[in-house]
């Protein structure tokens, strides 16, 4: 008996890319708003991107991968995650996620400022650049992974290459904020080994392991135990964007350090770099399937596509909101900004806050609320609905109008029916001539407001003078002593 094939999972999300696609019928059935609303047809896919910046001690995201079950949870709310390597990697671990992206820092920065849009691919064909001052125990140690990646993994890792000279890593705090930063002694060398990839070997996505300086014993006890900044993770960065910024496409680095001696001490957010002698297998995972960048000027954008309107929510740590990428998605010029989330609780050794950049962002304690919050933002429910006493009476908005205006009021009304609301002024015994100037005012202004007289000292270009008991003040307009009068309003 033959049975109907269909789909597996007919409540499955569906991914960015298929979400491009024209939705096909396959019979005609009569059109229901309220039940067709909430299928893929008449709802775009919502877009989440989760930042942790890289090497500021994040108390969540700053060791070995302990921001991936942030990841995982969002991404089993939201339709498509764009995240980084700092978020994704987890050292000897991963875990795949169809629907997360994984966008190198400084492409994630020309994303969100619109320049660049991500294209998902099935697959990208992956090269290695192995830094010729890598020992020669731990260079195999590092093509045994690509080796076992190809074949238990079926990767496409397709070659390697070795730099013509040692890149001479240097790695330091920087004293002013305390992040982790260094440099590249051999930038040069790097490129052009990268480039041969690129140009020559069919490679479209690169990976770099590069020989680190030991550790001094005191930071790397430090970090292992989950108390401080990662020394390593701001070269990391610089070396990714070095390759971005001039090849335009996918790369993450991996470093090259000996092992750790064996510590009962090391936190469980760092314990997933104990595990092996490298760091690599969640790269070349990262790399195989992640987005190709597209620039935004080479034409039209295939359909695909990814650009920084899609983006529905942003989640960042509060203190960290000085980065390109988040102040771009914050200052977009669309009217439908994307809702940015910060989270308190993971604190890092920055002091960006929102407010010091402008920044209009909802605060919340922790990633629960976070991810809570992202779930009532796709569904189109204000988040503040499900908070007690969270939705006050509805208003509406208020105008004033100058008592000194000589154009007519708007009023819903005719004028005979107009609603003036009056301030009557309480006057007390004034102490100096100024107060006695300024009620003496007052009382006028209110006058002209009720059409008894119009006097306009600003439409008739004169001020007036003002006798009190001794002196004599001139009123420019509509300030005394350089004070702005307070203004009547009215509602109609």
């Amino acid at each position: 008996m033959a049975l109907p094939l269909s789909l597996p999972f007919p409540g499955a999300r569906f991914t960015p890319s298929q979400a491009a696609a024209p939705c096909r019928r396959t019979r005609a059935r009569p059109f229901s708003p309220s039940a067709d609303a909430r299928t893929p047809c008449f709802r775009r896919p919502y877009t989440s991107v989760l930042i942790v910046p890289t090497g500021v001690g994040a108390a969540v995201g700053g060791f070995a991968g302990d921001a991936l079950p942030v990841a995982r949870t969002l991404a089993s709310v939201a339709d498509c995650v764009i995240s980084h390597p700092n978020v994704l990697n987890a050292a000897m671990l991963y875990w795949p996620m169809p629907n997360t992206l994984y966008v190198e820092g400084y492409a994630l920065d020309r994303f969100a400022e619109g320049s660049w849009a991500l294209q998902p691919v099935h697959q990208n064909k992956v090269g290695l650049v192995l830094d010729s001052g890598i020992e020669e125990n731990l260079r195999l140690r590092h093509l045994q992974v690509a080796d076992a990646a190809r074949a238990s993994l079926g990767l496409p890792v397709v070659e390697y290459i070795v730099t013509d000279a040692p890149l001479e890593i240097k790695t330091w705090f920087d004293p002013k904020c305390g992040k982790s930063t260094g440099s590249v002694g051999n930038s040069d060398s790097l490129l052009r080994a990268v480039g041969t990839l690129v140009n020559h070997s069919d490679v479209n996505a690169v990976a770099v392991v590069a020989r680190f300086p030991d550790d001094d014993p005191e930071d790397s006890d430090c970090y292992r135990e989950g108390k401080g900044v990662d020394l390593l993770a701001g070269v990391e960065a610089i070396i990714s964007h070095l390759i971005v910024k001039e090849f335009k496409v996918p790369a993450a680095h991996a470093p090259a350090v000996l092992p750790p001696p064996l510590s009962p001490l090391v936190s469980p957010r760092s314990a997933a770099e104990e595990i092996g002698y490298t760091f690599l297998p969640c790269v070349l995972a990262g790399l195989s399937n992640a987005p190709q960048y597209v620039m935004r000027r080479q034409g039209i954008l295939g359909s695909d596509c990814i650009v920084a309107g899609d983006v529905d929510s942003v989640i960042l740590p509060k203190d960290s909101c000085g980065g390109e990428g988040t102040l771009a998605f914050a200052r977009a010029a669309r009217k439908h900004k994307p809702l940015i989330i910060t989270v308190q609780e993971n604190e890092t050794v920055l002091d960006d806050t929102p407010d010091k950049f402008g920044i209009e962002a909802l605060n919340v304690r922790n990633y629960w609320e976070a991810i809570g919050v992202v779930a009532a933002h796709k569904a189109g429910v204000n988040p503040n609905a499900l908070r007690r006493q969270g939705i006050d009476h509805l208003k509406s908005p208020r105008r004033l109008y100058s008592a000194y205006s000589s154009g007519p009021r708007p009023s819903a009304h005719p004028p005979v029916h107009e609603k003036v609301a009056i301030r009557s002024f309480q006057i007390l015994k004034p102490q100096t001539p100024v107060e006695q100037c300024e009620i003496v005012y007052k009382l006028q202004s209110a006058k002209d407001h009720h059409g008894f007289r119009n006097r306009d000292p600003v439409a008739t270009g004169h001020a007036s003078t003002i006798r009190t008991g001794t002196d004599e003040i001139r009123q420019p307009g509509r300030t005394v002593n350089g004070t702005e009068q307070e203004q009547c309003g009215y509602e109609s």
